[in-house]
């Protein structure tokens, strides 16, 4: 015989099976809920980030999407990291954050009415199927055949989330017969009404969730408890408010790593939490001490457990909505913002977008990598609309912007191919794998136009430091040559923002043009040159710029190829290319036909 923990007696093996069962069964449950909140993000794809960064602007709408990305997610701890990556990123703001944090503590109530489900008895046959015990080894059977023999990736994710359901119901179960001989043992009894004490049991609320990070794990423990032995009022309510701070160490742990306002957004999480756990243990208990609640010493099932954690939740957060701006004071004060910050941020805006959180939620960073590499896009475009700009107007401060846009390109090529590298280890659906290998495809391409949009730059400064310009024939054949370059560059960006195949298609033949006129130019040019309409060094500039042209075209054409390639889950661009050159279609030849209307160079006389 040993003696138990809490002072009663029990043998050996008896004391080994019941913490094991304990442990065990605990580690089911978090695991089951793991992998359950996980298939759901998965099934999501990432959406409902994206929407949550949309719908943000109206708190009471940021609030009740707070509750119910949480609610799916099964996890406020999830979604609580999830709005820390968002702020840290950018993507969200202080003010926007706190409702969606306040959404989330109403959302995780619904994962105790959950488990609230194993306490369902009945003789009634259909009401007792409702009870998890009954029909959770059909979903696990279920779930198991979707994720071992479905082909689709929607499928494989419904598998995991009904295999994870599974397990932490399991889990809870065992949990519940583990502790049930302890009903017995009048020295757990005995433990068990220090809880009654309020701040004992708000103490032990909070240390025990900081462990296992889970303010559910902690209820379903406690719900498990009330299966087996008797939990009174007392005894659960001071545990259940202990939890609800407990699970900031989640936020907190995240934002570690985090920029300041990663870490602001884990304190508002945290000051809401204790403002209003203390809130209700004082008012609660300050009423109790006067009218003395008869409900205090009676017994409290799963049901009970649960509405008392969702009770509190849904009296505080409404009420703390109005009064959000508060939480968000309390977190400026604690860690100021300085003047190092607010250089910080304009240097790094857009970058930040590539947060190492989201790589938990490969679906949402790949989105986020999307949306990246089309503000790379658009700067490469932008860079090379001022860059030709200057061919003709030259202006020192333009010139500065081309040069800035082209090393702020070089930076996004660097680190979202180190971001989408990182990406990749993680399991991705098909589409999401094309999305992936798309965007590896484009980011050198635009990160090459941009280094041609400096050469120009740097070709029209010499220009004009050394006074030289193109005759007016030769100005306005490059004008031409110039908007030809510029439309293949918007179509680029636009099919590569919208994965648009058909737009993409247009692109090689104007690439064709594009060609055609390069020739051209450079035809004339000699031409002139040989009577002396114009000198060498025009030639050598207007030689230099023709070839950047060129090139950016070339560019243009390789991203087009991407979309087309990656669409058809084909990757031999150079093959495409000759396919479409040796076997030109009709639609294709009326293409390059319109296009040479369109950029037809003036005739001319020689």
């Amino acid at each position: 015989m040993g003696e138990c923990l809490y002072g009663g007696k029990m043998s050996s093996i008896e004391m080994f099976s019941l913490v094991a069962g304990l442990v065990g069964g605990l580690a089911m449950f978090l695991y089951g809920m793991n992998v359950m909140s996980g298939g759901l993000t998965k099934m999501a794809g990432g959406k409902l980030e994206s929407v949550l960064a949309k719908v943000t602007k109206h708190s009471f709408i940021a609030y009740l999407f707070g509750v119910g990305v949480t609610a799916l997610v099964q996890s406020s701890s999830a979604s609580t990291v999830m709005v820390v990556g968002l702020v840290n990123s950018g993507i969200m703001t202080l003010k926007q954050a706190v409702s969606v944090i306040l959404g989330a503590n109403l959302g995780t109530t619904f994962t105790a009415w959950l488990l609230s489900l194993n306490a369902i008895s009945s003789d009634n046959f259909i009401i007792n199927l409702l009870k998890p015990a009954s029909f959770t080894p059909f979903l696990a059977l279920i779930g198991i055949s979707f994720y071992m023999f479905a082909k689709s990736e929607k499928k494989k994710n419904v598998g995991t989330i009904l295999l994870g359901f599974s397990v932490l119901m399991f889990g809870m179960t065992t949990m519940s017969s583990a502790v049930s001989p302890l009903k017995e043992v009048e020295s757990f009894k005995a433990f068990l009404t220090t809880f009654s004490n309020p701040v004992i049991g708000f103490l032990i609320g909070i240390a025990f969730t900081m462990i296992i990070q889970s303010s559910a794990g902690t209820i379903g423990v406690l719900q498990a408890l009330s299966l087996s032995v008797k939990i009174t009022y007392s005894m659960a309510i001071p545990v259940v408010v202990g939890a609800e701070v407990g699970t900031c160490i989640t936020a907190i742990l995240s934002s570690l790593g985090a920029n300041k306002n990663g870490k602001r957004t884990a304190l508002m999480h945290l000051y809401f939490n204790v403002i209003k756990a203390l809130s209700f243990m004082i008012i609660f208990y300050a009423l109790n001490a006067v009218v003395h609640f008869a409900f205090m010493d009676n017994k409290i099932g799963m049901v009970g457990i649960a509405g008392i954690h969702t009770l509190i939740n849904l009296v505080a957060t409404p009420l703390m909505l109005p009064f959000a701006q508060i939480l968000v004071s309390l977190a400026l004060k604690t860690i100021p913002i300085d003047e190092k910050e607010k250089k910080e941020q304009e240097e790094q805006q857009g970058i930040r977008t590539l947060d190492p959180r989201f790589l938990s939620n490969p679906p949402f960073a790949l989105e986020q990598a999307r949306q990246a590499a089309i503000a790379m896009a658009t700067m490469a475009k932008d860079s090379l609309d001022k860059a030709i700009g200057l061919i003709t107007e030259y202006d020192s401060e333009i010139a500065e912007e081309v040069d800035y846009l082209e090393r702020k390109v070089d930076k996004y090529e660097d680190q979202l191919g180190t971001y989408l590298m990182k990406i990749n280890s993680h399991h991705l659906s098909p589409e999401d794998s094309h999305t992936l290998s798309l965007l590896l495809h484009c980011i050198t391409d635009y990160e090459r136009i941009s280094d041609h949009a400096l050469n120009i730059m740097q070709k029209a400064k010499g220009m004009s430091d050394n006074q030289r310009t193109f005759s007016p024939k030769a100005q306005s054949e490059m004008d031409i040559f110039a908007s030809a370059v510029k439309e293949i560059m918007d179509l680029a960006l636009r099919s590569f923002e919208n994965q648009d195949v058909d737009l993409a298609k247009n692109i090689e033949p104007l690439e064709e043009t594009i060609d055609g006129i390069n020739m051209e130019v450079k035809r004339r040019h000699i031409r002139r040159l040989r009577k002396g309409k114009c000198t060498i060094e025009q030639g050598f500039d207007l030689s230099d710029i023709g070839t950047d042209y060129e090139r950016i075209a070339d560019h243009c054409s390789n991203i087009a190829v991407g979309v087309i390639e990656v669409n058809d889950d084909m990757y031999d661009a150079h093959e495409y290319i000759e396919t479409l050159k040796n076997e030109k279609s009709e639609s294709f030849e009326k293409a390059v036909e319109f296009y040479e209307r369109k950029y037809m160079l003036p005739s001319v006389k020689f």
